[in-house]
C-alpha cells in the first residue's frame, strides 16, 4: 500500500501518511486565509508526483503551483533529482514567465458551452442558437481562422446575426482562443505527470471559466476511455459556486457537478480547494469523501463541516479554529482514523506569495 508522507502526527514524531489508493475519491481542502492551505496542498501534492504515476492537472487562479517542478535548494539530492525528471507541464495566461501559453478552442466547445459564452438562450435566441446548432453539425466548414468570416459573408441572415453577436460581445478577441496553435486539451491528452493551468493572467473575467470549461468538458466527453486524473482546483467557489451568475459560470458549475457525482467510475477524481464550505456548490460538497481542514474560524463554517463531513468528530472540526498556520486535521477513506497532522516542508518552490508590509 503507497502511502503519502505529508508531516507527522500533531505533537509526536509519528510520520502522518495518506493512503494514495484513496485518491481515487473526491478531497475537499479547506482552510481560511492564512492558514497554510496553499503551502499544505503543495505538500501533498508533491508526494502523489513522486510517489504515484497519477497524472495531475492543477486549475490554478494565482500561480501558486507554477514551479512545482523545481526544487528548493534545501530538498535533498535525489529527490531534487527526481522532481526534475519529472514531466511538468505548466501553460501560462500571460507573458511574464518564458513558457507554454494556455489557449483553448472555441471550436471545440460543445454547443452548449459556445452558446453559454455568447449568452445565447435556446428559447430567447431561437433563432441564433438553432444556427449555431446547424453550424456544428458542419463543422468542417469552418475553422478558427476562418469562423467570423465565414459567418459575416454568409447569405443567410441567422448567420451574420450571430457574426454580429460574437463581434458586438468582442468574444473573438480574448487571448485564450488557440486559433489553430496548441490547445490545453491537447496536453492534457497526453498526460504529463502535471499540467498547470495558470488562469490568472487573462484580461476578461469570463476567459479563466472558459479554458477551466474547454478541460473539463473533454475530459468528460472523453471519460470512457477511463484513464485516471486528478483534478485539483484551487480557489474552487471561482468554478463552481453555490449560486453562480452568468452562463458560463452555470455551465462550469453543471460540468463540475456531474463529475462530482459520477465522475469517480471513469477516473476523473477532483480536489477542490477553497477557504469556505459555504463558497461551494452543495452538490458538489458533499460528494467528498476525504477532507483536509486548516485553521477555520467561522462558527457557521464549522457547522457546515461537521453535518457534511460526519466521518470527522465535531470535537475535532471544531479545534480548527485553535489551529497554528501549518497544523490540519484529516479525515476520510485516505487515512485509518481522524488525525491532527503538523505538516511537513515543502520540497519545491512556491509559485505564489504575500506581499509584504514594509516596515521601517
Amino acid at each position: 500500500m503507497t502511502q503519502l508522507p505529508i508531516g507527522t502526527v500533531f505533537g509526536t514524531t509519528e510520520p502522518a501518511e495518506l493512503n494514495a489508493a484513496k485518491l481515487n475519491r473526491h478531497t475537499f481542502w479547506c482552510g481560511q486565509s492564512g492558514s497554510g492551505k496553499t503551502y499544505a496542498l503543495g505538500v501533498l501534492l508533491e508526494q502523489v508526483l513522486l510517489r504515484t504515476e497519477l497524472p495531475i492537472l492543477v486549475l490554478d487562479p494565482n500561480a501558486d503551483f507554477v514551479r512545482l517542478g523545481e526544487p528548493r535548494a534545501e530538498t535533498d539530492a535525489a529527490t531534487a533529482a527526481a522532481l526534475r525528471g519529472l514531466d511538468v507541464r505548466v501553460l501560462h495566461s500571460t507573458q511574464r514567465d518564458v513558457g507554454e501559453a494556455l489557449k483553448v478552442r472555441f471550436l471545440g466547445l460543445s454547443v452548449p458551452s459556445k452558446a453559454a459564452v455568447l449568452r445565447l438562450d435556446p428559447i430567447a435566441d431561437a433563432e441564433e442558437y438553432n444556427m449555431l446548432l446547424r453550424i456544428n453539425r458542419f463543422a468542417e466548414g469552418f475553422d478558427e481562422s476562418t469562423y467570423m468570416s465565414t459567418l459575416r459573408e454568409s447569405s443567410n441572415p441567422a448567420q451574420v446575426q450571430l457574426a454580429m453577436r460574437i463581434e458586438n460581445l468582442q468574444v473573438m478577441e480574448w487571448d485564450v482562443w488557440s486559433r489553430g496553435a496548441l490547445a490545453a486539451t491537447d496536453v492534457i491528452a497526453e498526460r504529463p505527470r502535471v499540467t498547470v493551468l495558470d488562469l490568472g493572467g487573462f484580461t476578461h473575467p469570463s476567459e479563466p471559466k472558459a479554458a477551466a470549461l474547454a478541460v473539463l468538458e473533454q475530459l468528460w466527453a472523453r471519460r470512457e476511455e477511463r484513464r485516471p486524473i486528478l483534478i485539483v482546483i484551487d480557489e474552487a467557489h471561482n468554478i463552481c459556486p453555490p449560486n453562480p451568475q452568468s452562463p458560463v459560470e452555470r455551465a462550469l458549475t453543471a460540468l463540475v457537478q456531474l463529475i462530482a457525482a459520477e465522475g469517480r467510475k471513469f477516473g476523473l477524481w477532483l480536489l477542490l480547494s477553497t477557504q469556505r464550505p459555504t463558497k461551494i456548490h452543495p452538490n458538489v460538497l458533499s460528494q467528498c469523501d476525504n477532507l483536509g481542514l486548516m485553521r477555520m474560524n467561522s462558527p457557521r463554517d464549522l457547522l457546515e463541516l461537521s453535518e457534511v463531513f460526519g466521518y470527522a468528530p465535531e470535537a475535532m472540526v471544531q479545534a480548527s479554529s485553535s489551529f497554528v498556520q501549518g497544523r490540519a486535521l484529516f479525515a476520510g477513506g485516505f487515512l485509518a482514523e481522524p488525525a491532527f497532522v503538523q505538516m511537513g516542508p515543502r520540497l519545491t518552490i512556491e509559485g505564489g506569495a504575500d506581499v509584504r508590509v514594509p516596515l521601517s
